[in-house]
């Protein structure tokens, strides 16, 4: 595929990985937009594609170069032998999408992998699951790829989106301890992502389905295994030199064993030959593990028994402590773990350990092979020296962690030896709580870089850790609000729940503690409507439990948390003066949004629009990298754009969201951030643009198992919409889609639906003529709704519907809307529209959709303006490229008759009818 596209269409492939648009690629490469369109088409034909969501992933993968594999580890010795098996795994591989490389530690699995890999020809990844622990496939192999964690979206989808468009080889090296899940994430990959191809080595097998094993057996004894044995030797030793036969049978009593074989040829020159031979014969060559006898583990064994007898002290206690780390380690680690070495002393017996193949060298950090590292942990478990490393190791996690937090650009190559340290804490008393140190620290870090998931985790695993009970708190707290970053509410209702009973335990009591945390339980309940469903009255059981208290942040929680369950304008204002008090912008801001919520549940939605700009201007204050103040960034974004469109400030809030793209931590999340741009663009008309997010938004929540988000439905009803007006065939699907969103059976149940469904079909039946029921469309339009955001649109629908229908009660029905028109533009729009009685009243019309930006509706109103006005057959041009085939009820023969002045038409005048 790479050879037959061009450069510029190289280019614009770039560029539709950095998802631009055509004009903006334009704009960039000095082309005309129908060139650049001309070449996306061109490239979704040659891929095979059908949108350039799909494209903009296959974008992705050319950073990796065909026959290019990431993260390969470059070879440093010669390789030698395997070429029957090397043929057969690239022919395996050309028939078989699972290649596994199975044979026992030391025997070369590895090694052999990244010479099949670097001969693939397509690109892929080489994935180390060494250091990985139990539930951290996927992340290694995200890590491999370069793919960042989307919270909530689960890290697997991301990983499999971006591995799904292209051919690629993923090396899953050293699968054995993670056996089953490796084994069930290459499957998921095997079956999501047609053109990838796995090679895998492990000592087991992984039992998927359609897996093609080629054992990798000893090396041959007189050919490769003397090749090999010479090849090492010499490198350590030029003259080295000895009989074959006493090589072969060295490398027979090694049984053929690539490791065994270099570790014996790494003493070769001090001991020769004959001395390494008799140096075997005086060890122990049976050790027990494993789950049955096999004589290539145990010869192995015995080389590893032997090379460590010949350790002087020193080595020895360096080395099995050295088998605490799960991974690549510096000097400094290794000297935190060898008490009372000073790190000069620590780095000669490293280098020492290095020059005998105990350890190797990376670069600037050492690692001990698997293989070696389990042997050495064998004998740290039989000495005494096992409490202390453990303490050790735990306390240079905690140290290491904490020093990132101001360094945090090389937390990667320590992250997975930081978790492993933290999962294995049992934090002894001597420790000096180097566990909750860690797990803080690890909790910010993975915070900082997004992984919001991830650092709930730790924040919670910090509060397992706490010293007391404010400690705890404060690590629930924060993991609470960083499951409010990413939509999972629930889980942020049962921490504050988990706070609040450890306060009720504590000794001696905490009522303040226990006030704050049943505090942010309510708030959580029912500012979010969290998945915990409480009743009203177990909300208002807490708060009765919520005992009044001196300290201010604890009182202003309280007043907040009162606030949002009583929904009064009056307790919202006490809670909002109470936060400003303490100075936490933070808190604040929750306030505020409590208030901004009541003050619209009150119908005045201009003041929640303004209370929304002033959070978004207090954010600009907080710190960085703190849950509570990522969850109320998020949620000003969120709140503040909702605002916009409720009071029809369609230019505010394209703003707002262009702002979001940069400011706000989830501001490209392909289903939590979209809604709001599908809004805007829905209302303003820009239709393309909202279908194409639209889509992009409905697939990811799929993808993602369609979580609980039913603020999410008014967005894919106004997709609904946008089909509705172009008057295409998918309204239905979409607006099931948003039914079902909501999770609701009717939308009318649905408080985040009900009236956005409500003017979605009114606004809809209006521009397609479809009265059939517009006698009950109207009534639904003037229902009482549970939420204030899209009462107006729906209130300014059904009048402009009643008055199309010709309703008897059309006059009564305008006037009922006329009060939510004063609070929103887009509503009085509408209405000047449905009261127009002529030419002037229509361009007046046409004005107020022109400064909201509403360029579609405002297309409908000139249509409405006799023909011989140029603007008006302008936008009658314009009106069928928005949505072709639809006709506004307003136009056409209608339209005709009443722009001379029929009273036929069914929607009388005004002052035909007498009145003034």
């Amino acid at each position: 595929m790479e050879g037959e596209i061009s450069p510029r269409e190289a280019e614009v492939l770039a560029a539709v990985g950095k998802h631009l648009s055509n004009a903006q690629i334009a704009g960039r490469l000095q082309l005309s937009v129908r060139t650049v369109e001309s070449h996306v088409a061109s490239l979704l034909r040659k891929y095979g594609v059908a949108d350039r969501r799909a494209l903009a992933a296959h974008a992705a993968l050319r950073a990796v170069r065909p026959g290019e594999i990431s993260r390969l580890p470059a070879g440093r010795t010669s390789f030698i032998g395997r070429s029957d098996e090397r043929d057969a795994a690239l022919t395996a591989l050309a028939e078989s999408r699972l290649v596994t490389l199975l044979g026992p530690g030391g025997v070369g699995k590895t090694r052999l992998a990244t010479v099949v890999a670097d001969a693939y020809p397509d690109g892929g990844a080489f994935v180390d699951l060494v250091p990985a622990r139990a539930g951290h496939v996927v992340q290694a192999l995200a890590a491999a790829l370069g793919v960042s964690e989307h919270p909530p979206r689960p890290l697997e989808h991301t990983v499999l989106e971006r591995l799904a468009p292209g051919r690629a080889l993923l090396v899953m090296d050293n699968c054995e301890h993670l056996i089953e899940e490796a084994g069930a994430l290459i499957d998921r990959v095997l079956s999501r992502c047609p053109e990838v191809r796995v090679l895998a080595t492990t000592r087991e097998r992984l039992s998927v389905m359609g897996e093609r094993v080629i054992p990798i057996s000893p090396l041959p004894l007189h050919t490769d295994a003397r090749r090999l044995f010479l090849d090492r030797a010499r490198a350590i030793e030029p003259g080295f030199d000895a009989p074959p036969e006493l090589i072969d049978d060295l490398c027979a009593r090694l049984d053929g064993m690539p490791l065994a074989i270099e570790l014996a040829a790494a003493r070769a020159g001090s001991l020769g030959t004959a001395g390494l031979l008799s140096a075997i014969e005086d060890r122990p060559r049976l050790l027990s593990g494993g789950r049955g006898p096999d004589t290539r583990h145990r010869s192995l064994r015995a080389v590893l028994g032997w090379s460590h007898e010949l350790l002087d002290d020193e080595e020895r206690a360096v080395f099995r402590r050295l088998s605490i780390f799960s991974g690549a380690f510096d000097l400094d680690a290794a000297a935190a773990v060898c008490s009372g070495m000073p790190l000069a002393e620590v780095a000669d017996v490293v280098g020492r350990l290095a020059d005998k193949s105990m350890v190797a060298r990376h670069g600037d950090r050492w690692r001990l092979l698997d293989t070696v590292r389990a042997y050495a942990g064998e004998q740290l478990t039989l000495s005494a020296d096992l409490t202390a490393t453990r303490a050790a190791r735990l306390s240079w996690a905690a140290n290491t962690a904490a020093r990132l937090e101001e360094l945090p650009a090389t937390f990667d190559r320590v992250a997975e030896e930081l978790r492993a340290a933290l999962m294995e804490a049992d934090d002894p008393p001597e420790s000096g709580g180097a566990a909750h140190r860690l797990a803080r620290s690890l909790a910010r870090l993975t915070f900082g870089r997004g992984a919001f998931t991830e650092a709930r985790a730790h924040y919670a695993a910090a509060a397992r850790h706490a010293g007391d009970v404010a400690e705890a708190f404060r690590d629930l707290r924060d993991a609470a609000q960083a499951a409010v970053g990413v939509a999972d509410e629930s889980a942020a209702y049962a921490l504050m729940m988990e706070a609040a009973a450890r306060a009720r335990e504590a000794v001696p009591p905490r009522p303040d503690l226990l006030t704050a945390a049943l505090a942010h339980a309510v708030i959580i309940a029912v500012r979010y409507r969290s998945g915990a469903k409480e009743s009203c009255k177990r909300q208002a059981d807490l708060l009765a439990e919520a005992l009044p208290t001196a300290d201010p942040h604890a009182s202003a929680l309280l007043l907040t948390a009162r606030a949002w369950h009583e929904t009064g304008v009056g307790p919202a204002r006490q809670a909002v003066d109470a936060a400003r008090a303490t100075g936490d912008d933070a808190l604040l801001l929750g306030a505020l949004d409590a208030l901004a919520t009541a003050t619209a549940r009150a119908g005045n939605t201009r003041e929640a629009h303004r209370i929304g700009q002033e959070r978004l201007g207090l954010i600009t204050t907080l710190p960085a990298g703190d849950p509570a103040s990522t969850a109320e960034t998020i949620d000003a974004f969120h709140a503040a754009s909702s605002a916009a469109i409720a009071v029809g400030n369609l230019p505010a809030a394209r703003t707002i969201q262009q702002r979001s793209r940069t400011e706000d931590p989830i501001g490209a999340h392909p289903y939590i951030a979209a809604p709001r741009l599908v809004r805007v663009l829905a209302l303003t008309g820009r239709f393309d643009e909202a279908l194409a997010h639209a889509e992009t938004m409905w697939n990811g929540w799929r993808a993602d198992g369609s979580p609980q988000m039913a603020w999410m439905s008014s967005a894919v009803a106004m997709a609904a919409l946008v089909h509705g007006l172009r008057r295409s065939d998918r309204f239905e699907l979409w607006r099931a889609r948003a039914t079902e969103t909501s999770g609701c059976s009717d939308p009318a149940d649905s408080p985040d639906l009900a009236a956005c469904m409500a003017f979605v079909d009114a606004r809809t039946a209006v521009h397609t003529g479809r009265f059939d029921d517009a006698e009950a469309l109207v009534e639904r339009a003037f229902a009482d709704f549970a939420e204030p955001w899209w009462a107006a649109y729906a209130r300014a629908a059904g009048a402009e519907l009643s008055v199309a229908a010709g309703l008897p009660d059309r006059r009564a029905r305008l006037a009922e809307a006329a009060p939510f028109a004063a609070q929103n533009d887009w509503a009085a729009a509408c209405l000047a529209r449905a009261e127009a009685e002529d030419a002037a009243e229509l361009t007046a019309a046409t004005a107020r959709w022109e400064r909201i930006d509403a360029v579609f509706e405002r297309a409908c109103t000139l249509a409405l303006i006799p023909a011989r006005t140029p603007e008006a057959g302008a936008a009658l041009q314009a009106l069928a490229t928005h949505a072709p085939a639809a006709r506004l009820n307003l136009a056409g023969q209608r339209v005709g008759r009443f722009l001379h002045g029929s009273r036929e038409l069914g929607w009388p005048s005004r002052r035909s009818s007498g009145e003034t």
